[in-house]
């Protein structure tokens, strides 16, 4: 018997999705942003529930992007990329992933193979935090790293 989430046996993304401007600004505040060839990326970690967390992505597509039709196009052919790798995404953070216009021309193979790298980039900048902090979320809710980034932002 198939499951109604998965009725032709594709995965979808549709469940780890982030929906709420609170949850993107949350995660923007706890976040340093970090750059990639096509796109810009913020990994941050969910808050402390008593429930095992699961992983939850975020796409945005400006209006700087194009038109609606090529914003969507960008999102569809993110969310496809991320479809086949959300095994990778890692659990208990948000990553949101900020597309540039690039990305509309952008070869799909080419697409695919930078994504599973912010991804594999993402794991282990999770890992690292895990560790770090016992898989705690500091007070400030900011990810320890290397690069600090400015000061008062």
């Amino acid at each position: 018997m198939k499951s109604p989430l998965q009725p032709t046996g594709r995965q979808s993304i549709t469940g780890v999705r982030l929906r709420k401007h609170a949850d993107y600004q949350r995660a923007y505040a706890a976040a340093r942003k970090r750059q990639s060839a096509s796109m810009s990326w913020f990994l941050a970690p969910q808050p402390v529930s008593s429930e095992p967390a699961s992983p939850r992505v975020g796409l945005t597509a400006g209006k700087v992007l194009g038109k609606a039709h090529e914003r969507n196009r960008i999102k569809r052919r993110m969310r496809e990329v991320l479809r086949r790798h959300l095994d990778l995404l890692p659990r208990g953070f948000d990553l949101i992933l900020h597309p540039r216009r690039v990305v509309l021309t952008l070869e799909f193979a080419k697409l695919g193979a930078e994504i599973v790298r912010i991804l594999q980039q993402a794991g282990a900048e999770a890992a690292r935090h895990s560790q770090a902090s016992g898989g705690v979320v500091p007070e400030n809710g900011r990810l320890a790293g290397p690069n600090p980034g400015k000061a008062g932002s």
